[in-house]
């Protein structure tokens, strides 16, 4: 039996953003399409081989540890930016203002596919689930800046709609348009 268990779940990639690593800010550039290498998206500021540890994993490493990036990517959904701008009280919300790499639409419940599931295009670029990416104030800093009095809604309206974070296992090319097959692990939910 393999590992990995193809469904019948398949996104379309809606929208690409890069962070650049230079510019000191979480907003994203929207752009046509993602040369994704091993290292992730060059000269994104989620990019590289490494990084350095974030209070995400203070309770297994000292702060700015050198550890495995496997952040390199932040992928949501449209259905779920969606539910965020309702529990804000927006219309819409900008993907570029959250740091996005990827929005998809079409797998439900995606913030909560399993870790070490894979987002595969067909030819072949596979893009591994690291964990839910959990919602922080610094995406709520780019709304503040865009939309006075909205920017501290997000991080509470954002609490299990934040996507997901990932990292490039075979690499290639993304563009808008493309399909992602959603293929899970082939195990049981872990029950001590």
């Amino acid at each position: 039996m393999a590992a990995l268990v193809k469904t019948d779940f398949e996104a379309e990639v809606i929208w690409l953003g890069h962070v650049s690593a230079a510019s000191g800010s979480l907003r994203a550039r929207p752009v046509e399409r993602l040369e994704l290498g091993f290292d992730g998206l060059t000269g994104d500021r989620h990019g590289g081989a490494f990084r350095a540890s974030c209070s995400r994993v203070l309770n297994l490493y000292p702060r700015d540890t050198k550890i495995r990036n496997v952040r390199q990517l932040s992928i949501l959904s449209e259905e779920e930016m969606m539910r965020i701008a309702e529990g804000m009280g927006v219309e819409r919300l900008d993907p570029a203002l959250l740091g996005a790499t990827v929005v998809l639409r079409g797998i439900p419940d995606f913030t909560h596919v399993p870790p070490s599931s894979r987002l595969q295009a067909s030819e072949g670029l596979t893009l591994v689930v690291d964990m839910e990416n959990l919602p922080c104030v610094l995406p709520g800093r780019e709304i503040e800046a865009e939309e006075p009095g909205r920017g501290a809604a997000f991080k509470p309206a954002a609490a299990g709609l934040r996507g997901v974070t990932a990292w490039v296992e075979r690499l290639g090319t993304l563009a808008l348009g493309d399909r992602l097959r959603l293929f899970i692990p082939a195990q049981r939910a872990w029950a001590p």
